[in-house]
């Protein structure tokens, strides 16, 4: 209709111009008003293809970080949405509520959210981080925040990385461990209280397996199996039976068969070689044991052996086991837990089974929102989502997972 009254617009100003004199000139003129109209009416309706909404593909990880989430797709892509103070790496500063892709490389491996940054490894080893820079932890050098991913160091033997609050921890291909940013806690490891702009090396003399990175503390598996923890204890996150921060690795217990470790907020999680869950630290419920006492030390969750892999959040805990079951405990204030309650009737003090998937491969747990995907690739959200960290276009709350890809 908009084109029909432009197009009748021209044609009577075409006529008029046949009947004076200079009417070559006016024609030009109203083809030229014609031109400018159709031109500003097909931009109205196609968008620059820059701004066009990409569909986001099946994914293979996922991590959740305190207000925004990240996930690699099965071809690579690296994608991003929630809160945005570069933590995307879009190049923005824009919250975004829906997945939006970060550059055009296809090589990502694996990545990691924090609270306000941002850290991944691309499959030639080198590690890429952005986001807020306070403390130091995108490990450049420099106190300066980063909207896009930028190249960390020249080494390019990174393994995996793992995003606190505001310190970043990483193993290289060789079984080092490398720590930087915020270390008020002790959190860095490296025997003081100060912060790091650049990875420091810490324990040469061990070989390190895993690694994960909580709110101030951090906790590493060793290759023979060790547990060990440094930094903030008030709660008793660490497990060492003690409450005061370590500014050292401390081997927790002595035992030898620990596969899997998530540090949250204030407590811990982990997993061993068979199968059964412990928990340790603060505890509002989400330490899964029946209580709301804080342990000091690593308690066996149930009689389960069955467990494959388990995410911390703030206050609610979800974990994964080997049939690909969902499961969830702690608080459920926004929904977080998934199991269709809120707040109050909705906390629970113990795992509780979500929903009937059975096919799901990992979980990341946030600040209180939670995520899923599934062996297929199919991404699932829940929870809290006031700056769009569910991905689902929408910043309402969500009590149950939804699909984002599928």
């Amino acid at each position: 209709m908009v084109f029909n009254l432009i197009w009748g617009k021209v044609v009577t100003m075409v006529t008029m111009a046949r009947k004076h004199e200079g009417g070559r000139l006016k024609i030009q003129v109203a083809l030229a008003i014609f031109s400018f109209a159709l031109a500003a009416l097909l931009a109205s309706c196609f968008p620059p293809i820059g701004t066009l909404r990409e569909i986001p593909p099946f994914m293979t990880t996922v991590s959740a970080g305190a207000t925004h989430t990240v996930a690699i797709g099965m071809d690579g892509s690296l994608w991003a949405w929630g809160d945005n103070r570069g933590q995307l790496g879009d190049g923005t500063t824009q919250a975004r509520y829906r997945p939006v892709r970060v550059g055009r490389e296809l090589d990502w491996e694996t990545v990691s959210a924090g609270s306000h940054h941002t850290a991944g490894i691309r499959a030639d080893g080198t590690l890429w981080t952005w986001g807020n820079n306070w403390h130091g932890q995108l490990g450049d050098g420099t106190l300066s925040a980063r909207s896009s991913p930028a190249r960390m160091g020249t080494q390019s033997n990174w393994y995996t990385v793992s995003a606190g609050w505001g310190h970043t921890v990483a193993l290289r291909r060789d079984g080092s461990l490398w720590t930087w940013g915020d270390n008020r806690h002790g959190q860095l490891g490296d025997g003081t209280r100060l912060n790091q702009l650049l990875p420091v090396n810490i324990q040469p003399n061990m070989t390190w397996a895993f690694v994960s990175a909580g709110q101030g503390h951090t906790v590493a598996i060793t290759t023979d199996g060790a547990l060990w923890a440094w930094g903030r204890n008030e709660h008793g996150q660490l497990g060492d039976n003690f409450t005061w921060n370590r500014d050292s690795p401390v081997q927790i217990g002595t035992a030898t068969n620990w596969a899997f470790v998530s540090a949250g907020e204030r407590h811990t999680m982990a997993i061993r070689t068979d199968g059964t869950l412990w928990a340790w630290g603060n505890n509002q419920g989400q330490l899964g044991d029946g209580t709301t006492f804080n342990r000091l030390s690593p308690i066996q969750i149930g009689t389960a052996r069955n467990w494959a892999s388990v995410s911390t959040g703030e206050r609610h805990t979800i974990a994964v086991r080997t049939d690909g079951s969902l499961w969830a405990w702690g608080w459920n204030d926004r929904g977080q837990l998934g199991e269709g309650l809120d707040w109050f009737f909705g906390n629970r003090l113990a795992p509780v089974r979500i929903g009937s998937i059975i096919n799901l491969a990992s979980v990341s747990a946030g600040h209180a929102h939670s995520t899923a995907i599934t062996a297929g690739g199919s991404l699932w959200t829940w929870g809290w989502n006031e700056h769009g960290q569910l991905g689902n276009d929408t910043t309402i709350d969500r009590n149950s997972p939804g699909w984002i890809t599928r």
